[in-house]
Order: C-alpha cells, then sequence, then structure tokens
C-alpha cells in the first residue's frame, strides 16, 4: 500500500503523539499528575510519625459531639459524611493546625453535581463546588466514581481523611500537597495526589473530565479554595 507524502507525514505525527505514556484527552482526563509533580518527586511530609485517630462511638454519641459544632444549617452536606467528619475533628483538634475550615468530598454524587463541601467552621456556611475524580475510579467515563484506590499508577481516588500540607506552583499553577492520615490514602503524598484546578473541570458541566487521582476544582475557584485550606485543614472523602 502506497502513501502520499503529505498522508506519510500525518500518519507519523498522529503516531509521535500517541506514544507510550500518552494519554487519552477527548474526556479532559489528565495526563501526568500522579508520581511526580512537574518533574519532581512529592516532598516530605510534614506530619511524619502523627497520628490522627478515628473515634469508635456510637451513633448516640457522635450526635452529642456534633451537637456541639453549629455547622451547615441548610442541611447541604450529607449528614452522615458531615457527622463523621466532625467527630474526626473535634477528636483530633489539638493537631489539626487550621481549623477555620472542614471539608467534606461525597464521591458517590456524580460528577456534574457539588460534592466537594467546605465548610466554615466559624460561620458554619457551607460553600458547594463540583470536582473530579480520578479516572481509574470511573473507568467507562460515567461520571460516578466506582473503585477507590491507595496504590501508586491506578490513577484512582483515594477515601479517608487528608490533612492539607503546602502550596506549590505547578503544571496546573497554584496547587495544594496533601497527606492521607486513613490507611485507605495512606499513599496520596508519594502519588502527588493533591488539590489542583483544571480546564476540564467547571460549573455547568454535564459531567466533568477526569484526573489521575487529585482532587480538581474550576479554575476560577482553585485559589480561593486553596488559601483556605492550606496548611493543615482536614478534607474528609466518602462514598
Amino acid at each position: 500500500m502506497r502513501y502520499s507524502a503529505c498522508l506519510l507525514g500525518t500518519l507519523l505525527a498522529i503516531t509521535a503523539a500517541c506514544a507510550p505514556g500518552c494519554a487519552a484527552s477527548d474526556d479532559g482526563t489528565d495526563d501526568d499528575e500522579n508520581v511526580t509533580v512537574d518533574g519532581e518527586e512529592a516532598s516530605a511530609s510534614a506530619l511524619s510519625g502523627t497520628s490522627f485517630p478515628v473515634p469508635n462511638l456510637t451513633p448516640d454519641q457522635k450526635a452529642e459531639v456534633f451537637s456541639h459544632y453549629d455547622v451547615d444549617p441548610d442541611g447541604v452536606v450529607p449528614k452522615t459524611m458531615l457527622v463523621d467528619a466532625v467527630v474526626f475533628f473535634d477528636a483530633n483538634k489539638d493537631k489539626i493546625k487550621n481549623k477555620s475550615y472542614l471539608t467534606v468530598v461525597d464521591f458517590s454524587k456524580h460528577s456534574g453535581k457539588e460534592r466537594f463541601f467546605v465548610v466554615n467552621m466559624q460561620t458554619g456556611a457551607v460553600q458547594p463546588h463540583v470536582v473530579a475524580h480520578g479516572s481509574g475510579s470511573d473507568p467507562g467515563n460515567t461520571g460516578f466514581a466506582t473503585r477507590f484506590s491507595n496504590v501508586n499508577n491506578s490513577n484512582e481516588s483515594s477515601l479517608g481523611y487528608y490533612v492539607t500540607g503546602e502550596t506549590y506552583n505547578g503544571k496546573h499553577g497554584n496547587s495544594l500537597r496533601l497527606d492521607g492520615v486513613s490507611p485507605t490514602n495512606s499513599n496520596v503524598r508519594s502519588r502527588a495526589i493533591v488539590v489542583h484546578g483544571a480546564d476540564y473541570v467547571s460549573e455547568g458541566r454535564s459531567k466533568q473530565g477526569r484526573s489521575w487521582g487529585c482532587f480538581a476544582l474550576p479554575q476560577p475557584d482553585k485559589d480561593a479554595i486553596i488559601a483556605k485550606l492550606k496548611n493543615g485543614s482536614v478534607i474528609y472523602a466518602a462514598h
């Protein structure tokens, strides 16, 4: 079979573009955010050796703890998730540096819905946002995350409790490093799972693009969110 020089050049260009390591991007999937961050290994955690226990309480005991916090008066956040997050916050507040905000992420919701809830622990107000999940968590690109992992190169989101770390300027601009303090997300620092902005995430989309496991937020919103959450606030991701 013979090809014209023009067609051959086009074929070679397509082949080079899809060489190993190239990720599909027609749905907005990120292409190289984990394992390293912009060619640099994720930095060491400042929480090394710090334990954040999850209290083993009865529902009545959880309700008692929650009753001391006047948050989410309009019931925006799924109640069970919010209660668990507040109980964790209360039990570990002496080790939590940023007590101003608590974030709950409801990965049971479709990616087109607001499911990244930033709770102001001083006023009780809640700001909901859309957020992407990992491509490995949604291999069929349905908009629903159904699989979660703590394993390197899985491209899956991780469930559990996080404590935010330092900011850095990377591939996606201003971004926020995370430490996982649950057995289900203990590797997120080494996996370079972070909070960052992405063009494939925006309010009003019927379905968000997928990250490689990071909490990808709308670009117009991410700087304000990162400024609130940086340096030691708690994020709870559940399903």
